[in-house]
């Protein structure tokens, strides 16, 4: 029990997996609901992640210790048009309901929160939180009390845009379009604080950053990003940034899907043939259930024929070293994108999530430096947002 391992944190050292143990972990943010809406996937069963693609299940979540998730409903960008907008808030809903589908299939194990205290309680009963985030608001289309819909049905922050530009801000991954945030962005930010519902900086642009960062009455996330300085890559914060998130009382959660984690090395072979299925598939958008099924397919086979090489925990715990170097220890955390890309050389799932508490012990941080990290910044986020 925790009281036990409180007190053995006062008269012992505790190895690496004692503190894993003992520390609430959350991971903010994962893509596994993309796996939900497909009829074949059991959450509550094991899978493996080279085999069955799958990061994340209940078995593996309690294999590597992790208290508390945050489901993504991701949506792809599309048109902005009325048309397209009920249609992606008719899938957004769709997702909504598998994740209530799956909660409930899995009840004796898991639930559905919405708050820290919630998702404390559960940790206490030995079954895992699931927190729910919107990645990409273009199911909001142009109308503000789709965000309280979707707060009603348990979301708890939305990721502005992905990689495209959108009818509320720019995109990190595009061309200027609103020079930041357009002024429907703005009155997004400010229903978003209202409501008490984390703004998410993840994949938007520099000017949008600051944009959210100045107007924002609320500190804000960013659910899975990292070190620009480490890693030049404009989905990353760069030190400026980070102070910034760190003033508005922000976190910052280390992903570590591995080209924001280390510039990866030339592989024109598979850049080439990635770009082919892309083109194929018509950029993943407007497909049938079966075609998106064989682009998968497709997708997935490029890894044999030109394999990636993964950056590793240590080069992913070099971004937390930087980040506390700038921004404190305060404002750091860890998001994944499992199932949307994360994954290292030496923690491809849930289930080996421990090493990146070995590796951080093994550079001096202490019990409560790793409490902190690995929950504790963003749940105390959480709760002064939603207050």
């Amino acid at each position: 029990m925790i009281v036990c391992f409180v007190s053995s944190c006062n008269n012992r050292h505790l190895s690496p997996e004692e503190i894993h143990n003992y520390v609430f972990t959350v991971d903010s943010h994962t893509d596994t609901p993309m796996w939900f809406i497909r009829s074949e996937f059991d959450f509550g069963q094991r899978h493996d992640p080279i085999k069955d693609r799958s990061c994340v299940d209940i078995p593996r979540m309690e294999e590597g210790g992790l208290d508390a998730v945050f489901l993504a409903v991701f949506t792809s960008q599309g048109e902005r048009t009325d048309e397209a907008y009920d249609k992606v808030y008719a899938f957004a809903n769709r997702i909504l309901d598998s994740i209530e589908s799956t909660a409930d299939k899995n009840a004796e194990r898991t639930a559905i929160v919405t708050t820290p205290v919630e998702a404390y309680a559960l940790e206490e009963e030995g079954r895992r939180a699931l927190f729910i985030g919107v990645e990409n608001g273009y199911p909001i289309g142009n109308d503000l009390s789709k965000i309280g819909m979707l707060y009603d049905r348990g979301a708890r922050y939305i990721t502005l845009c992905h990689t495209r530009n959108n009818q509320i801000c720019d995109s990190s991954a595009d061309t200027t379009e609103h020079n930041g945030l357009s002024p429907f962005g703005e009155e997004v930010v400010k229903e978003m604080n209202r409501l008490g519902m984390m703004i998410d900086v993840s994949h938007i642009s520099d000017s949008s950053f600051y944009d959210v960062i100045h107007l924002s009455t609320k500190p804000v996330i960013a659910s899975h990003s990292c070190a620009r300085a480490i890693c030049d890559n404009p989905r990353n914060l760069t030190d400026d940034m980070l102070r910034s998130l760190a003033a508005n009382g922000g976190v910052i959660q280390l992903c570590i899907l591995s080209d924001y984690v280390k510039k990866p090395e030339p592989n024109p072979l598979r850049d080439s043939l990635r770009e082919t299925v892309r083109t194929k598939f018509r950029g993943f958008e407007g497909l049938s259930d079966e075609e998106m099924k064989q682009a998968r397919k497709e997708w997935y086979a490029i890894d044999s024929i030109a394999p990636r090489k993964l950056a590793t925990v240590k080069d992913a715990v070099d971004h937390i070293d930087h980040i506390v170097a700038v921004a404190g220890i305060d404002h750091v955390g860890i998001g994944t994108d499992f199932d949307g890309g994360g994954g290292l050389a030496d923690c491809r799932d849930v289930s080996q999530l421990p090493s990146i508490t070995k590796e951080l012990v093994a550079r001096g941080y202490s019990t409560k430096d790793i409490k902190k990290i690995w929950g504790e910044n963003l749940m105390r986020v959480m709760a002064i947002v939603s207050a």
